[in-house]
């Protein structure tokens, strides 16, 4: 599948207006959207920016013939929305008291949520109601008790020192989430039907030494199947990652037999109860990896499963990045309400599709082939609705229904949250543009030129590079690449080897050995922006976040045909980011050698190595608070940029924000870090916008 091209940019609208670095926070995002039992509507999670400098999140609801959505609770920090069996109630987890989020319920015809947990402080990842309404299995990760609020009040009062942080396991972090110790998520068991105590759980599933394990209630009720990983060192070795199944009578673990090695994870029950299904693959790799990952079924007490997609070149982890919504980095699907095929999103060529695979067969079809971007939500249980999300390049996605019929699935968007704003605005529709590396490979990508033609003509032009590596650019709306074309640049964006969306070759090439295919496929989609006659070939400059940081920083160390770097969260040594990253890897593993005795190999892949060679004025943008990519990484790109007198600026963010800053950090720090950006970019790569 390829995406179809686009059209270029057009002349001027009358009456609108370029984007701002401001309307970032007018933008409305919304995710998963589950419909009712009865399909009479949809229940989703809409997001804003509020007037305190906070993402508000909250449960909104629309019909799904058409109407005005509506807001069902103003928590301003809701999500998760559930719908009991029955339709009679929703559920949602709520932190309506700061560090302390509950499970809620909700009558679905109106009234007060009230709470059904009663947890300390601490995090719920998750929950799920049992289909007969009797159980609530609950995933939650008690808050390290020297952090808990009464602590560090009686550290305020008394003077005392904050305590350290102890870590007996290489799992004691993790980007975004923070520190947590030995602190795991466990599963609590809470037995509704039980009116004295009901918010005490009865049974609790500690054995996942990690706290990533999924689950899901058999349709009678009687057991949870899970998806966990009970090695003291499950971190190194996720191939031991087993399926179980939970009484939650007895509270008995039966471990499912005969599953080959491989991660397993987003364990599903089938409508009928006698099939099993979950996201994996066979081997020694993690979820995240080159390799596909594949659509699995099985006996729940024999085992003995198959791939339904290792025929397919398709990939459940194949993400389009976007700064207008979190990646989500997890794979989506569940089983259609008669049990025979699995819906399920896949990535691909830049845009992420809803398809259908058949259980019997394994026959796999696209059941969407727009050129967009598709989120999977819920399904109806008896029916044949889909809730899901679906946005493109000039649309931030909005929540929309799927019809699954004989030809497809037929897809109507319910709101449009973010029209008023793009009325106002005069947008650029990227040009599809497919070029070929020096070896023959193909490469695809994105040209988005400047709404207005600047003065003279031509455009300075930017060369974007993702993160991952392995996810992908794509056809979703990108507020910081609309931002750049308004100010006069044309951006190009594409996915070189490593990315995922074209197949495992494309996205394997690159295992081990950073800087190679990778750096030919980058060099050509140069190469095809420098001859573009609407580019200025002499006034380039690259950008890029994360790998995409790496890509920067390797590329002002290999050429000086740019006039300005951005590098953002980015990654310069491989020796000294073994040690310090929160996902480690094993020695060997994904890169060759390790870091204490055998460097060689990482040292020959860190840019670090190459930046005497520097010349190219670089922006140098971190999160201290980074746990995938520390800090110390920018650290070492700024001081020999400074050793060697090259211009550089080195812009450190607050401990408060993560490695994900850009795409959800702080409002404020977001418009701030877009305006350093502008400020380099005018200092070293003047635009001349028509304003």
């Amino acid at each position: 599948m390829k995406t179809s091209r686009s059209s270029r940019a057009v002349a001027p609208q009358a009456g609108r207006r370029p984007i701002t670095r401001a309307d970032l926070l007018r933008l409305i995002s919304v995710a998963d959207v589950q419909p009712a039992p009865d399909g009479s509507r949809v229940v989703f999670v809409r997001r804003h920016i509020g007037d305190k400098n906070a993402s508000v999140a909250n449960l909104w609801t629309v019909p799904v013939k058409g109407g005005e959505p509506r807001p069902l609770t103003n928590g301003g920090k809701d999500r998760h929305p559930r719908f009991s069996a029955d339709g009679s109630l929703l559920l949602f987890i709520s932190e309506r008291q700061a560090g302390q989020p509950q499970v809620y319920s909700l009558p679905a015809d109106g009234g007060e949520a009230q709470p059904l947990t009663r947890f300390p402080e601490g995090s719920i990842r998750d929950f799920q109601l049992s289909p007969d309404g009797r159980w609530l299995a609950v995933a939650f990760r008690a808050q390290v008790p020297g952090w808990t609020r009464d602590a560090v009040q009686a550290r305020v009062t008394s003077g005392a020192s904050d305590p350290p942080r102890i870590a007996a396991s290489l799992w004691y972090r993790l980007d975004g989430d923070g520190v947590f110790e030995g602190e795991r998520y466990q599963l609590h068991l809470l037995d509704l039907a039980r009116q004295e105590n009901q918010h005490e759980p009865r049974h609790i599933y500690r054995d996942d030494t990690l706290g990533n394990f999924s689950y899901d209630f058999s349709p009678d009720s009687r057991e949870l199947a899970l998806t966990t990983n009970r090695d003291p060192q499950a971190l190194l070795y996720p191939e031991r990652d087993e399926v179980v199944r939970f009484d939650c009578e007895s509270g008995a673990v039966t471990p499912v037999p005969n599953l080959p090695p491989g991660p397993k994870l987003a364990v599903r029950w089938s409508p009928s109860g006698k099939q099993l299904a979950w996201a994996g693959r066979i081997g020694t790799d993690g979820a995240y990896s080159v390799e596909n990952l594949e659509l699995f079924v099985g006996d729940p007490r024999q085992g003995l499963p198959r791939s339904l997609t290792a025929h397919t070149d398709w990939c459940l982890m194949s993400v389009c990045l976007s700064d207008a919504a979190e990646a989500a980095f997890a794979p989506q699907f569940a089983y259609s309400a008669d049990g025979r095929r699995l819906i399920a999103r896949f990535g691909m060529f830049g845009t992420s599709q809803i398809a259908g695979v058949e259980i019997a067969t394994g026959r796999c079809e696209l059941l969407t082939q727009q050129t967009a971007v598709h989120e999977l939500g819920g399904l109806a249980p008896g029916g044949n609705l889909v809730g899901l999300t679906r946005g493109h390049s000039t649309q931030p996605a909005e929540v929309g229904i799927g019809r699954l019929t004989a030809g497809g699935l037929e897809v109507r968007l319910l709101t449009a949250f973010n029209q008023p704003l793009l009325d106002e605005l005069e947008l650029a529709t990227p040009e599809e543009v497919w070029v070929t590396a020096d070896d023959g490979h193909a490469v695809h990508g994105w040209l988005m030129l400047p709404p207005r033609p600047p003065a003279g003509g031509r455009a300075p032009g930017l060369l974007a590079i993702h993160g991952g590596p392995h996810a992908q650019y794509g056809v979703g709306f990108f507020h910081e690449f609309q931002w750049l074309a308004a100010e006069g640049y044309a951006v190009l964006y594409g996915n070189p080897r490593g990315s995922k969306g074209y197949g495992r070759a494309h996205c394997a090439a690159i295992r081990g050995r950073w800087g190679s295919d990778d750096w030919v496929d980058l060099q050509a989609l140069t190469k095809r922006l420098r001859e573009d006659p609407r580019v200025d070939g002499d006034q380039l400059g690259v950008m890029g976040g994360s790998y995409g940081g790496y890509m920067t920083n390797w590329a002002i160390g290999h050429t000086r045909e740019f006039r300005v770097a951005i590098t953002d969260r980015c990654v310069s040594n491989l020796v000294s980011m073994f040690g310090s990253s929160d996902l480690p890897d094993l020695p060997d593993s994904y890169f060759p050698g390790n870091s204490w005795d055998r460097p060689e190999g990482l040292w020959q892949q860190s840019p670090l190595k190459y930046l005497g060679e520097a010349t190219t004025p670089t922006l140098i943008i971190h999160s201290e608070g980074d746990l995938r990519c520390n800090i110390e990484q920018a650290e070492q790109v700024f001081t020999v940029l400074q050793l060697r007198g090259i211009a550089s600026r080195f812009v450190r963010y607050p401990k408060s924000t993560s490695h994900g800053m850009s795409r959800s950090g702080p409002p404020d720090l977001r418009l701030h870090r877009l305006e350093e950006m502008r400020a380099w970019l005018q200092r070293y790569l003047p635009s001349k916008r028509d304003r």
